[in-house]
């Protein structure tokens, strides 16, 4: 949890680096779904301008501490979702970004306020974003520091579930059963692949995807799986 509610957890070096802690621990422990929410009214309201008297938000050091939630992110085997309520802007909606699903109350508002305040967004946006919604409009929303509501992000492919505030957690409670029911090893699988064709090229993919069903295939849930059907199925 970003856990700064007075200041609407706007990131600071020290949150970064526990949020980085935070997930290595449990990548660590295997943990299978991580939940990242926001303590109090909102998810992350960005960069907490407030405490940067030594321009710390335009460090090398500074950044890549951020490129680091997306780096953990991206390679750990857990399935990482955002539970999103209130503010998500600038870093707070690069770690949105990042995560592999994301539950958003109605109320969540969602921008990149960066270039208006002489900054530059950070955790691989300028990769996802153009990915997720084209150059046209990642440039759009870049450039004008549009905010955007839970709906239009949800419309826009950023958002997979909009809810009422007072069930966001039921909401990702749910979400999160219904993974854990899954196969572990074909769920890590999946998001491997779907990360990694952010990158690849077909070929690279279709190679993939190829391995990735010859190690499902072995594995014992495969085979419970193929029994628990084949039972269901009997004539």
């Amino acid at each position: 949890m970003l856990n700064r509610p007075s200041s609407l957890n706007a990131i600071t070096d020290e949150l970064t680096a526990e949020l980085v802690a935070a997930l290595d621990r449990a990548a660590r422990d295997g943990a299978r779904i991580v939940l990242l929410t926001g303590a109090g009214r909102a998810f992350c309201a960005g960069h907490d301008l407030r405490t940067d008297e030594d321009h710390q938000h335009g460090s090398a050091g500074y950044a890549d501490s951020l490129q680091d939630v997306t780096r953990r992110i991206r390679s750990m085997p857990a399935i990482v979702i955002s539970a999103v309520q209130g503010y998500a802007l600038g870093g707070g909606f690069e770690f949105v970004l990042t995560s592999d699903l994301v539950i958003a109350a109605r109320d969540a508002v969602f921008g990149f306020p960066e270039v208006g305040v002489g900054l530059s967004v950070t955790g691989g946006v300028t990769k996802l974003l153009t990915y997720y919604v084209g150059p046209l409009r990642a440039k759009q929303l870049l450039l004008t520091g549009e905010r955007l509501g839970s709906d239009e992000a949800k419309n826009l492919g950023l958002v997979n579930w909009v809810v009422e505030r007072d069930e966001l957690r039921s909401q990702a409670t749910s979400i999160v059963k219904q993974l854990l029911d899954r196969p572990a090893l074909s769920v890590t699988l999946a998001k491997r692949a779907i990360d990694a064709g952010l990158d690849n090229s077909l070929e690279s993919q279709l190679e993939l995807e190829t391995s990735h069903l010859v190690i499902a295939e072995q594995s014992p849930e495969a085979a419970r799986g193929r029994a628990a059907f084949r039972s269901s199925h009997s004539l």
